[in-house]
């Protein structure tokens, strides 16, 4: 699965004219309390990425399903989580598929629970290998692309 999810961004009338400077509002339909703004375009970008990546975290800790992202509509952009978070979501993602538990990876590639419990968090720091590596333990690859960055309407 792609990790790249439609936001609006829309200019927030009600916050410019409340402080009298140019404010943006970031809301993300297919994931849920993913919403944020920003005080310029390029800072409710920066933002919206953050937003995403603890929102997509949530449904970690929560042990519920990632939610598939809709094709973009004409006035929405494509944001992305980093290329790790991706493939800690994609491990995560894998192991609710195949129903394999963070014990059960772990004994599979000779690591502490724990170990694997970090492996799938967004929030903790871990080398794409071994991301991959438990990957490639479960039947699965990455598959990294680029495309053109969003840019102010």
């Amino acid at each position: 699965m792609r990790y790249a999810y439609p936001c609006s961004i829309v200019r927030d009338e009600e916050e410019a004219r409340a402080t009298g400077r140019e404010a943006y509002a970031v809301t993300f339909p297919d994931v849920y309390g993913a919403n944020t703004g920003g005080w310029s375009w390029d800072e409710a970008m920066e933002i919206a990425e953050d937003c995403l990546r603890v929102a997509l975290g949530m449904y970690v800790k929560a042990r519920e399903d990632i939610p598939e992202p809709a094709p973009p509509a004409e006035d929405q952009v494509l944001v992305s989580v980093s290329p790790i978070v991706a493939a800690k979501l994609a491990l995560y993602t894998a192991m609710r598929e195949q129903d394999v538990t963070n014990v059960a990876l772990a004994r599979r590639l000779g690591l502490q629970e724990n170990a694997v419990r970090r492996l799938v968090d967004p929030d903790h720091r871990s080398h794409i290998t071994s991301v991959e590596k438990a990957l490639k333990e479960l039947g699965r690859s990455l598959l990294v692309e680029d495309r053109v960055a969003a840019r102010i309407p």
